[in-house]
């Protein structure tokens, strides 16, 4: 089912927002969750929604596990029982096992309640060594022609279920892809495309070009959505009128902030952005997040999941090292409630923290490729629209 349309609305002083349109959806705010691999799993996602609207994506999903059958897969593509719009991203290296997946996923055929899913998103953005040195992620671009299959592939088999795809700029700054990967993504009748304003190589280091977020929109009529360095909601509404982009995917700026949806919906809304929570509110929603990870995986695997996010929640209050370890190790919630009633609720969120980096930190470093890979455009010419038809078997 789409989304419900929601009016335009006028941020005070600025422009008018339209809802996202993708296919039969009609995403408001236009925000998107930027899949996240262990973290945007469907405890997560409710969470987050809980606070504000948008398009909630699961985190990264093989095709080759899900087709097999994998038991670690079909976790991670797991959905809450009310979640709705439903959405995964998929990662494939091969045109058929693409199509073989978004079959899979449009029918149902893979979910245990035989609901299917409503949107999917092509993962050509993850900068991870195991991802990129087997020629996946954000290395994949590189290879036109792949890279056209696999769109093809995956648009055919979702028919009416609108598919996006998520890019980096390319591999690093000579061997840039992002602006032919879009226009061919375009041609083969993608409803959107996402753009991390980075390169594989930057990581997660530099500052995101957000100019090349404009130059793509300068480029495509379909939807472009801008991502990188979105901390706060004057972010959001910066990168859209910076650069003329459609909507945001928010990524660490989420983490252990799920409350920033709901600043956000109002940003978007022309509202006041509320205050953030201090440390009592933080402590409720740490609680809130252990409960629904122990829904999603259990007892064990929730609470050792929640270690991580414990840590992105409590950044910049003043909790002592012991109490953090602690807490680090808790096996049942009512460890988790005698811990946290040690913390003051009366201490309020260090704004000088808002924008501090969670999550990945990781420095400019060379992307590990496939032996070779570079190589493979030295016979090949760009593909116009008609060539990428071809390759698409249209």
């Amino acid at each position: 089912m789409p989304t419900a349309p929601a009016p335009t609305a006028t941020t005070a002083g600025g422009p008018r927002h339209e809802p996202l349109p993708l296919g039969p959806l009609h995403v408001w705010p236009p925000v998107v969750l930027a899949p996240m691999a262990g973290v945007t799993n469907a405890a997560f996602r409710s969470l987050c929604r809980r606070h504000g609207g948008g398009l909630y994506v699961s985190e990264m999903v093989g095709a080759r596990g899900l087709i097999h059958g994998d038991r670690t897969t079909a976790s991670k593509a797991a959905f809450g029982p009310d979640e709705q719009p439903r959405s995964i991203q998929l990662y494939a290296v091969d045109p058929d096992d693409a199509r073989v997946a978004a079959g899979l996923l449009v029918s149902g055929e893979r979910d245990p309640d035989g609901r299917a899913v409503d949107h999917l998103d092509l993962n050509f953005g993850c900068p991870s060594p195991k991802v990129t040195r087997h020629g996946g992620g954000a290395a994949l671009p590189w290879r036109r022609e792949l890279f056209a299959g696999i769109v093809a592939e995956t648009v055919r088999a979702a028919g009416p279920v609108p598919v996006t795809v998520k890019l980096r700029l390319g591999i690093d700054h000579d061997h840039l892809t992002y602006l032919e990967a879009g226009r061919i993504a375009q041609d083969l009748g993608v409803a959107a495309v996402a753009l991390h304003a980075r390169t594989a190589r930057d990581r997660y280091g530099p500052p995101a070009e957000w100019a090349t977020i404009g130059r793509l929109v300068e480029r495509l009529t379909v939807p472009v959505l801008g991502n990188g360095d979105i901390w706060e909601a004057d972010d959001a509404l910066r990168m859209i009128a910076d650069t003329g982009c459609a909507g945001v995917v928010v990524g660490r700026g989420c983490l252990g902030r799920p409350w920033l949806f709901r600043d956000l919906q109002a940003a978007f809304e022309g509202r006041d952005i509320p205050p953030a929570p201090g440390l009592g509110g933080v402590a409720t929603l740490l609680r809130e997040h252990a409960e629904l990870l122990i829904t999603h995986a259990g007892p064990l695997a929730g609470l050792r999941e929640l270690r991580k996010h414990t840590s992105w929640y409590l950044q910049g209050f003043p909790v002592g090292r012991d109490l953090r370890r602690a807490l680090n190790q808790v096996t049942t919630l009512d460890e988790l409630d005698d811990l946290l009633a040690h913390l003051d609720p009366d201490v309020p969120f260090d704004e000088a923290m808002r924008r501090q980096p969670r999550g990945h930190t990781t420095p400019p470093k060379r992307v590990a490729l496939p032996a070779s890979w570079l190589d493979t455009r030295r016979h090949e010419v760009a593909l116009a629209p008609a060539a990428a038809a071809a390759v698409s078997g249209g």
